[in-house]
């Protein structure tokens, strides 16, 4: 063990000499670590899903109510766009970019076009309706199969006509039946996109295959989508009738939907469900553990430690997971007193603390500014047998770059691989943050490839600060290329994504691509917020932009009636 922790402790000592920075709340996946580390530990019944919509796979062109020069494309060819490609990009297939006004649009059409490329650019239009779009694929040729519906279902997953529409085609295509995964894909979809008569419809689609084809799997994303959207009466709802699908109300079922009501932040929800069916469906210690996190979650802690007594009752001894979820709760408090104590209690009833623990802990610290105590925290877990894992790396390389310390950042990373820890997706997204954060462009596009190279799929979150950076620094042939590179990863632009590309976009003075995005948001069927969307009008105004401004105003409207529907 000693071995193992030993490559850290050069910095951990040295941690005094350091200047400290000041913490700041602005990297949201950061912030959300104490949830991402609640569910590694806490087997929830589904994990949480990546997002988009998949319609701007490059940065669209400027439409004629917004065109600023006689440029045909500004987005690829700007005398602002001044970044400089890493010598060898990943993305170009080994070859030397000479010019950074090099179109990287051009080097990445040189790749070997495939066919869920091509149904992707004729799905990427604007269609009416899925029937508009299935119509559109007719006369596609292409070899459909499960693993490449599969992945249009991701490309599309925030974009439902064409994704619905798709689905349609290729199934009238096919030989044979889509798989249960495939049809609870796109329930899930649908799910996303608000579409919940559709979401029926596809399960009711399901139930007619017969062979078990809705699946606690189904009803779980079903569950998850309708808690999402606050329809909490009617995930209940969905729960009471899984029988009329062949489904039995058991407790991994009423798990899954307290679960997904508890992660909806509806605790008291959660909370009915338990007493309605408790007498009939016996709850065991995972019943209680989404209960007690639900009320830690909701600021309730006195609610939390009843439920802890409740689960005693019912002969459940509280385990890791629920003292857990009151450290998180102490710890976003930032009562470390409290935290020390709860450390104890587990100590004294024989119920030691696990890495998640640890890391909840140190983050908190950490963001407290109180690095030293922070970094003490890896001394102690390792000092009590326990071996740090990923998530606890990860914790460790944001606290240290926070701290302003990038060198010891870059080395605790360095060294994950050597004590057996490979870095997940959390640490890499954490690693380009930083290196977008104190413009390290070329270090940031480095460490996508290093991820890509290492086999670990990026996220929303890998490509957040990137697309932020550019529009921060103007670089807009390189946010043509990340939009596109996301497209081709399966991460798809959902409504936050958007909103980033219209404020940074404002920010820097872009107008002209601010309304680009805008509008796609539009079309896609998202709602923008009234701030976004006053933010960009204002802009416009200030800059005499009339037309656009005009533009703007029928997308508000429009926007405005889809949020009524």
């Amino acid at each position: 063990m000693a071995s193992k922790v030993k490559p850290l402790n050069g910095f951990l000592h040295c941690s005094g000499s350091k200047n400290l920075i000041v913490f700041r709340d602005g990297i949201q996946y950061v912030n959300g670590l104490c949830n991402i580390l609640y569910n590694s530990f806490c087997d929830m019944t589904e994990s949480p899903k990546t997002d988009d919509s998949s319609t701007a796979t490059e940065s669209p062109e400027i439409p004629s109510w917004v065109k600023f020069s006689e440029k045909d494309n500004p987005l690829l060819d700007d005398p602002e766009d001044e970044f400089s490609i890493p010598t060898v990009p990943f993305w170009a297939g080994n070859r030397k970019i000479q010019d950074h006004r090099t179109d990287i649009k051009s080097i990445v059409s040189d790749i070997a076009e495939t066919d869920v490329d091509r149904i992707s650019k004729v799905l990427k239009g604007q269609f009416q309706s899925p029937d508009d779009a299935m119509q559109t694929l007719n006369g596609c040729s292409v070899n459909v199969s499960e693993s490449l519906a599969d992945q249009i279902l991701k490309r599309f997953s925030y974009d439902w006509k064409p994704a619905l529409g798709f689905f349609k085609w290729a199934k009238s295509l096919m030989g044979f039946k889509f798989s249960a995964d495939l049809y609870n894909s796109l329930v899930d979809v649908m799910g996303k996109c608000r579409k919940f008569d559709l979401m029926w419809e596809v399960v009711e689609e399901m139930d007619q295959l017969g062979e078990g084809y809705v699946s606690l799997d189904t009803m779980a994303k079903v569950f998850r989508r309708l808690a999402r959207a606050q329809r909490y009466k009617d995930a209940i709802e969905a729960f009471r009738k899984m029988e009329r699908y062949g489904l039995m109300k058991h407790v991994e079922a009423m798990n899954s939907l307290m679960d997904a009501l508890v992660k909806g932040n509806s605790v008291e929800h959660a909370q009915e469900v338990y007493l309605e069916y408790k007498n009939c469906i016996h709850p065991n210690s995972h019943t209680f553990n989404i209960l007690i996190h639900g009320w830690c979650k909701a600021r309730q802690i006195n609610k939390a430690r009843d439920t802890m007594e409740e689960m005693e009752n019912h002969g459940f001894v509280p385990d890791v997971i629920a003292y857990t979820s009151v450290i998180d709760y102490y710890c976003r408090e930032k009562d470390f007193r409290k935290v020390d104590e709860v450390l104890q209690e587990m100590e004294e009833k024989g119920c030691p603390p696990n890495a998640v623990t640890y890391t909840i802990v140190m983050h908190a610290l950490g963001k407290a500014k109180e690095i030293n105590e922070a970094l003490k925290v890896y001394e102690k877990m390792t000092q009590r047998g326990c071996v740090p894992d990923c998530s606890f790396y990860s914790s460790l390389i944001y606290i240290l770059s926070k701290a302003g310390r990038l060198k010891d950042a870059r080395e605790v990373f360095d060294d994950m691989s050597k004590q057996g820890v490979s870095p997940d997706v959390v640490t890499y997204n954490t690693m380009i943050t930083t290196a977008c954060e104190h413009s390290q462009e070329e270090n940031a596009l480095q460490l996508l490839r290093e991820m890509e190279k290492s086999g670990c799929k990026p996220d929303l979150r890998t490509y957040a600060p990137l697309l932020k950076m550019c529009c921060r620094k103007k670089r807009m042939k390189v946010l043509s290329f990340l939009l596109n590179h996301m497209f081709e990863s399966d991460v798809s632009l959902e409504l936050g994504t958007y909103s980033l590309l219209v404020h940074g976009l404002c920010k820097s003075g872009k107008l002209e691509h601010a309304c680009v995005f805008y509008e796609a948001m539009v079309l896609r069927g998202f709602v923008p917020t009234d701030f976004t969307s006053e933010m960009l009008r204002k802009e416009l105004e200030k800059m005499g932009m009339e037309k656009a401004k005009a533009r703007i105003g029928e997308l508000i409207l429009q926007a405005g009636s889809q949020r009524r529907v």
